[in-house]
């Protein structure tokens, strides 16, 4: 058993979640994390581009993949430690990140009720420092166990190794030298809920849920993403593909004497957020489509393909929106997904 198997030429049209079409020179499947290391022994994987590819949720492919794409298909998940207050869970990273939501509540552990319906892999929750409705993994993440390219060794990195922030991680940062395995999450069983995020009370609310517990803030959540979000079975999409970008207290102020309606929340080290969904949508882009390429009708963050759209395509308007939001704000976009053959700020 080696754990892996290794394929040439392969379509990744069904594993990218905007379903263009795009082609890896070569796919690994590993069902077996000790695996990593003598598949890193080929030269093809040892020199060249390695891609490592979950439910290709947060990826866009403005054009084919020379290297070699690795899919990791592991998804166990088990309690290692319980004192009774709080739990230590270990998931693996080939394990849907709703399915490890749904199966933390059932167990009583709360926490990332927020995150529930976030479409992706374990395996990717810690590069990207997932978080929806106001919660970040890295609250809960206690060590990510990585595969490191450059020693061949399969290393647990304490929290505060990971250098998370928001929507980053050292793992983004030196994406070709750590592929993820699994993550440790230090789950309470009581825990104050995080309601104030808007749309989550009102929905609650209408459930008719008077006194919630985390698995009525999941059901809620999970209905209000349904609803902004479009399916990406039905519509091929990879989510908010924009960053709502951080400012400085003193240009977010001055952005709200300007536009009094625009969204601004409390950031990082006493910055503000701004919200891109709001100026791309005051920007006069909801709805936008171009051939197969569009902006979602229900939310305006969200980059769709209606069918045939290229990711050149996808990526070409992302560029248009970001410019017409930079000319009229005076504020810089930046993609959420990774975008695979291109950069977003090289020239159309």
């Amino acid at each position: 058993m080696t754990g892996y198997q290794l394929a040439e030429n392969v379509s990744l049209a069904g594993r990218n979640t905007f379903r263009v079409a795009a082609r890896a020179a070569m796919m690994a499947d590993v069902s077996r994390a000790d695996a990593l290391a003598e598949l890193f022994e080929f030269a093809t994987l040892r020199d060249g581009p390695v891609l490592v590819l979950g439910e290709g949720s947060n990826l866009l492919f403005a054009g084919d993949f020379p290297g070699v794409a690795i899919c990791l298909t592991m998804a166990g998940v088990r309690i290692v430690q319980d004192d009774g207050d709080t739990a230590l869970v270990r998931a693996e990273a080939g394990l849907a990140w709703n399915d490890l939501v749904g199966w933390t509540l059932a167990r009583g552990l709360v926490g990332l009720e927020n995150m529930a319906l976030i479409p992706g892999t374990v395996g990717a929750s810690p590069i990207q420092n997932i978080g929806a409705y106001g919660v970040e993994v890295g609250e809960f993440i206690e060590a990510v166990e990585a595969f490191q390219r450059d020693t061949g060794q399969v290393k647990r990195l304490a929290r505060e190794d990971c250098a998370f922030g928001y929507r980053d991680s050292l793992f983004k940062r030196e994406a070709d030298r750590w592929v993820v395995t699994a993550i440790e999450l230090r789950l309470p069983r009581q825990r104050e809920l995080r309601l104030d995020y808007a749309g989550v009370k009102e929905e609650l609310a209408a459930m008719g849920v008077a006194t919630p517990r985390a698995v009525h803030v999941a059901e809620a959540i999970s209905r209000l993403r349904t609803r902004k979000l479009p399916n990406p079975a039905l519509l091929g999409n990879a989510g908010s593909f924009f960053k709502n970008p951080v400012v400085d207290a003193a240009r977010a102020d001055a952005l709200k004497v300007e536009h009094p309606a625009l969204p601004v929340f409390p950031g990082p080290e006493g910055q503000r957020k701004l919200s891109a969904g709001w100026m791309i949508e005051a920007c006069g882009w909801k709805g936008f489509r171009e051939g197969d390429a569009g902006v979602a009708a229900q939310h305006a963050l969200v980059l769709v393909n209606h069918g045939h759209a290229s990711g050149a395509e996808l990526l070409g308007l992302a560029r248009r929106i970001a410019a017409s939001v930079r000319e009229r704000f005076g504020v810089a976009l930046e993609p959420e997904p990774r975008i695979i053959g291109a950069r977003f700020d090289d020239a159309a």
